[in-house]
């Protein structure tokens, strides 16, 4: 295939729909990339030997308009010599370097075309292959977030079928039994001579705070009787 046959046909090719047929997305975006690259280094490098092409013909061309003018300046020398025959083979030798002339211009403009196909094409292959490079970035960016949400989910599956709350409860069981046994290590215990002292201290505050509380309603009681009369 031809590199303007394949030019045309990755032009026209449609993306989106070959990747939503595809198989593997990343897989044919990375062929097609390597693809599109590879053509367009030969598409350039083709455009670079027609542009070398277009100056060789160019310099041809340039000779040959120098070489006519000057055949026709010989021939205007003879013609001043009355030698109407070498003005006459002068003339001819120019009509022969004007063909040629013609010829190279005709060449230069087939070349020019070539060229200006040749830029064309490769600014549509440069805009598909941008489009192409970020179908990839954003395939990249999927499958990144897709790894990611199914580990997530795996990960979540994993801790519901697992045994890690039953290990919590267990744990949980544990420190409750840790916080009775801490809770039973005074009982019984044999009060000290300051808790025998606090104790007693405690007491007598209670035994006087009742005698207060005694006399305050002995007191109101007395008040409260009715005076007998004499």
């Amino acid at each position: 295939m031809g590199v303007f046959s394949r030019v045309r046909d990755i032009v026209s090719s449609n993306i989106n729909a070959m990747l939503d047929r595809a198989e593997d997305p990343d897989k044919l975006v990375r062929l097609m990339i390597q693809e599109m690259e590879d053509t367009l280094v030969e598409i350039k490098a083709s455009c670079a030997g027609a542009m070398a092409a277009k100056k060789k013909t160019q310099r041809a061309l340039e000779d040959h308009q120098e070489r006519a003018r000057s055949w026709e300046q010989r021939a205007e020398l003879a013609v001043g010599k009355g030698r109407e025959d070498l003005a006459r083979e002068a003339l001819m030798e120019k009509r022969r370097y004007l063909q040629r002339v013609e010829t190279l211009e005709d060449e230069m403009g087939q070349t020019q075309d070539i060229i200006a196909q040749y830029q064309e094409q490769i600014a549509q292959l440069e805009e598909k292959l941008a489009t192409a490079r970020e179908k990839q970035r954003l395939l990249v960016q999927r499958h990144v977030h897709a790894r990611d949400r199914k580990r997530a989910q795996e990960d979540i599956r994993r801790f519901e079928t697992s045994d890690v709350f039953l290990r919590f409860e267990q744990f949980e069981n544990r420190i409750e039994r840790m916080e009775a046994e801490a809770e039973m290590v005074n009982f019984g215990r044999t009060p000290s001579l300051e808790d025998e002292f606090a104790r007693l201290a405690e007491v007598e505050e209670i035994e006087c705070e009742l005698e207060a509380l005694k006399a305050k309603y002995g007191q109101r009681g007395k008040e409260d009787r009715p005076m007998r009369s004499e």
